[in-house]
């Protein structure tokens, strides 16, 4: 089966376009320069994103591996205002999510008591994937940021100054676009390393709202349609060209303990979040991580992570921030 996908484009000129790729057979789109402009003509039009992008004339072709080597791919989706793109997530999503988090807070726990995650973890396999209809077990959910923390791929996922871990997650993300009538409209998929700070998470679960305000990236294509039922992949570190680590993982509805319906109820019923115009990146959540197995980062190493059906992998060498001084001053 050839998979759409759409990709965004930016040559050294800085001239933007829009790439459709179904196959191995990509080529530009005429009269469109990003995802979200392609998007906002299909809800005018009532028609869905693919059948928007293949109204568009036919440009060149266009070798996406090739462009995504050179560094001319951007995220799939971006917006004119970084502010109006939210990054946000869901946990303890994916069946066997749940050890990994366990083996962090389990030293608070005694005996037979259950954790914290693993109370969630159970409540979810229990009710995550509820009936057409109906609603379901509530997700774990977290904020990473808006759009200013969405790195390009191939750039430098930057750990900040004070972090005390920089770890991959490998994952899936949804894409969404706010209408201007407030209706939610899904663009796609993107395979994506979520990012966190693993170190800062163990020392307390009430921490993990600040190990995830972190940087993330996204592949550069934006998957079209309904996500495949099951989607397996690899993640894998590089160390000086070296790989160091590397581990399949899974996900797609077959691997996991909710439905994505589900966990897109639960984020959009806050009216917050349905905001004409904004652009939304949620991460679905994972099951597999280096840190896990007892890997520490350093600066320098090369995450990668590659799944079908995407062509391109997420890969993003890590780096730490500069030593600033925090300093608030009254007025």
């Amino acid at each position: 089966m050839n998979h759409l996908r759409l990709l965004q484009h930016r040559d050294a000129d800085g001239t933007r376009s829009v790439i459709l790729a179904e196959g191995d057979v990509a080529h530009r789109l005429d009269g469109t320069t990003s995802v979200r402009e392609l998007a906002l003509r299909a809800i005018a039009a009532g028609r869905s994103l693919a059948d928007e992008a293949r109204s568009c004339g036919k440009g060149a072709p266009v070798d996406i591996a090739a462009e995504f080597a050179a560094g001319r791919l951007l995220s799939p989706i971006d917006h004119e205002d970084p502010a109006h793109v939210l990054l946000t997530g869901t946990g303890l999503t994916h069946l066997g999510s749940a050890e990994g988090r366990d083996k962090m807070h389990k030293a608070a726990a005694a005996g037979e008591q259950l954790t914290d995650s693993m109370r969630m973890f159970l409540e979810g396999l229990e009710g995550g994937k509820p009936s057409p209809g109906t609603e379901g077990q509530q997700p774990e959910w977290f904020y990473k940021g808006d759009g200013s923390q969405l790195v390009a791929p191939g750039a430098p996922l930057q750990m900040p100054f004070f972090a005390k871990d920089g770890g991959e997650e490998p994952e899936l993300a949804g894409v969404y676009l706010i209408g201007e009538d407030g209706a939610i409209y899904r663009l796609g998929f993107a395979i994506a390393n979520e990012f966190s700070d693993h170190v800062t998470e163990r020392h307390n679960y009430l921490w993990l709202a600040h190990s995830k305000l972190r940087q993330a990236a996204l592949g550069p294509e934006l998957l079209l349609g309904e996500l495949p039922e099951r989607v397996e992949g690899i993640s894998r570190i590089r160390r000086g060209g070296e790989v160091i680590w590397e581990k399949p993982f899974l996900s797609g509805e077959a691997n996991m303990s909710h439905t994505v319906a589900n966990l897109e109820h639960h984020h959009f019923k806050y009216d917050l979040f349905c905001r004409p115009g904004d652009v939304h990146v949620h991460f679905f959540g994972t099951a597999t991580l280096s840190f896990s197995d007892g890997v520490t980062t350093r600066e320098g190493d090369v995450f990668e992570i590659e799944a079908a059906p995407f062509a391109l992998p997420v890969s993003n060498p890590l780096q730490r921030a500069p030593q600033r001084t925090v300093a608030v001053k009254a007025l």
